[in-house]
């Protein structure tokens, strides 16, 4: 029911968005439409109106149309426009759903505009997210990586120094899981790991152990690598923390963050976005941020820009102005001092940010280290079939927590079922 109704709010969506374009009467000027359902959000939305305001400024008689569109309606009101040959000249997606737009050919190659603006893309964080079937499909808009924010009441309490690596996390977690009051139920937690969302966000919760152990679910070939002694070691990991019961279990990730923030958890994995929470908590004076105790840190793509391979050049010239200029020095920036986010550019000028956001510059860190590494927490060649991958691999281990299986037996299992899902 979930489904029918977020297709029936994508339909509504496109309906509205083209009843408006054929009301607009013809002008002389032109107009570029562009969507996002960052429209109105806090810091995001007022760097997308300055973009916008200083594009407009630049090329007179343009206009650029910004129309919001619900995240949860969002992949499917812009697969119909883009299959009814109408899409948004400026195109805003998030980075786990370009790939299917870009494999239907929807999307523009953009390696001739890149090489004939001589554009370095060298250090662009999360750039090579951006490759499909051997082309540049997009520019990453945003890339993150993880932080480890830890109670330093808690850890001072039991004498831990901050961990840096992960035998000294798993040590800090064992001795921070307590019974407080005495029921027999741990009432404060050593870490704390989302376990009843969807399977994407299963998966990336797994994914710190199991890159620290040096395995990933695919090579930068795409093909399958999880029959390996490495990834048996990460799901050992996993399987330590969730067995012990480090961490709470069928859990939201917003009721995790929130145990953190009010002092019932000793250490927490997470994105920049932990630290609004971590303000708002009963435990603000004692949590702090810090570099995670594994190498190398998780990292995300968020979401791209391109253009549609199918509309006339003197757009797709416009486009290409608009995205060049949320790459210039000046809005990588403010993507930094106004959104409050990490800018991709390897050059970019944040300093004074960390007035605003102390560890602003752990984030940049963590951030270029991620990037460095390759790391995403989609794998290459399972980028179209992700949502039966992630799945098999939650129920898996979830298997194999619940009848306490040998990883190295599972490890197999996951390799076959991940062979027949890329093939």
């Amino acid at each position: 029911m979930t489904g029918l109704i977020g297709k029936g709010l994508g339909t509504l969506a496109v309906a509205a968005l083209l009843s408006a374009s054929a009301l607009t009467p013809a002008m002389a000027q032109t107009t570029l439409k562009f969507i996002s359902w960052q429209v109105d959000d806090a810091g995001n939305g007022d760097w997308w109106a300055s973009v916008i305001e200083e594009f407009e400024k630049q090329h007179e008689g343009v206009t650029i149309e910004f129309t919001k569109v619900e995240r949860g309606a969002y992949a499917d009101t812009m697969t119909t426009l883009f299959a009814g040959g109408q899409p948004p000249q400026i195109v805003h997606l998030a980075s786990f759903e370009f790939q299917s737009f870009a494999d239907t050919g929807w999307l523009e190659n953009l390696d001739p505009w890149i090489e004939r603006d001589n554009i370095d893309l060298e250090g662009w964080a999360g750039q090579s997210v951006c490759q499909w079937n051997g082309e540049t499909v997009c520019i990453m808009l945003s890339y993150f990586g993880y932080i480890m924010a830890y109670n330093k009441a808690i850890l001072e309490d039991e004498g831990i120094a901050v961990p840096t690596t992960y035998d000294e996390f798993l040590a800090a977690a064992r001795a921070t899981t307590k019974d407080l009051n005495g029921d027999g139920i741990p009432d404060q937690f050593g870490t704390g790991h989302e376990t009843r969302g969807g399977a994407g966000q299963y998966l990336t919760e797994m994914l710190s152990y199991i890159i620290d152990a040096g395995a990933y679910w695919t090579d930068k070939e795409g093909n399958v690598t999880i029959d390996t002694p490495e990834m048996v070691e990460g799901l050992s990991r996993w399987k330590t923390v969730i067995k012990e019961g480090l961490t709470p279990i069928d859990m939201s990730a917003g009721d995790v963050r929130k145990l953190f923030a009010d002092g019932k958890i000793a250490l927490k994995l997470d994105g920049p976005w932990l630290y609004g929470t971590m303000q708002e908590g009963e435990a603000a004076a004692d949590t702090v941020v810090a570099a995670p105790p594994f190498t190398v840190p998780l990292g995300g793509s968020s979401n791209v820009l391109t253009m549609p391979s199918e509309i006339p050049d003197e757009e797709k010239e416009l486009v290409w102005e608009f995205i060049k200029l949320t790459m210039s020095p000046e809005f990588q920036r403010t993507y930094a001092t106004v959104a409050g986010n990490t800018p991709p550019s390897p050059t970019a000028d944040v300093t004074g940010v960390e007035e605003a956001v102390p560890h602003f510059p752990i984030l940049v860190e963590t951030m270029q280290a991620a990037s460095a590494g390759g790391i995403d927490r989609i794998p290459v060649g399972l980028e179209l079939n992700y949502n039966e991958f992630s799945k098999m691999i939650q129920e898996e281990t979830q298997r194999m927590i619940i009848e306490d299986l040998d990883p190295a037996e599972v490890v197999k299992t996951m390799q076959a079922n991940a062979e027949a899902l890329a093939n």
